[in-house]
């Protein structure tokens, strides 16, 4: 009984091989089609960049991944730039907005203890 049960055993790991055999190629086969769609994608999607830099040459693959992540880095450090120059926008915002409001309140203050505003001149900052 012993030389059936590995005989069986021996069939069924030869079976699973046999069918991992079958089915790798299959399998990298949908892999390389899943890269070159995207390879594809990604052209497609930055046509016009890949158009300044060779606009008659055939793109490699390599090529096509290179020229995205230079776009991508460029595109990450605008982005940057845009967020560092909206914070100091914001910045100089809040604090002339806080002297503002310090201003107006000194103005109103010194109105109601001099004269009422009808009776005065208009004010003009100028």
């Amino acid at each position: 009984m012993a030389p059936t049960t590995t005989a069986a055993m021996s069939n069924s790991q030869e079976h699973l091989t046999l069918t991992h055999k079958l089915r790798k190629p299959l399998v990298e086969k949908l892999r390389r089609e899943r890269i070159n769609s995207s390879i594809e994608q990604l052209k497609s999607l930055l046509g016009p960049e890949f158009l300044k830099q060779q606009p008659d040459s055939k793109l490699e693959k390599a090529d096509i991944l290179e020229m995205t992540v230079c776009f991508l880095t460029q595109l990450q450090q605008q982005n940057l730039q845009q967020r560092r120059l909206l914070n100091h926008v914001n910045k100089l915002q809040s604090s002339s907005d806080k002297n503002l409001t310090e201003a107006d309140f000194s103005l109103q203050t010194s109105i109601t203890k001099d004269q009422s505003p009808v009776h005065s001149a208009p004010w003009r900052p100028w």
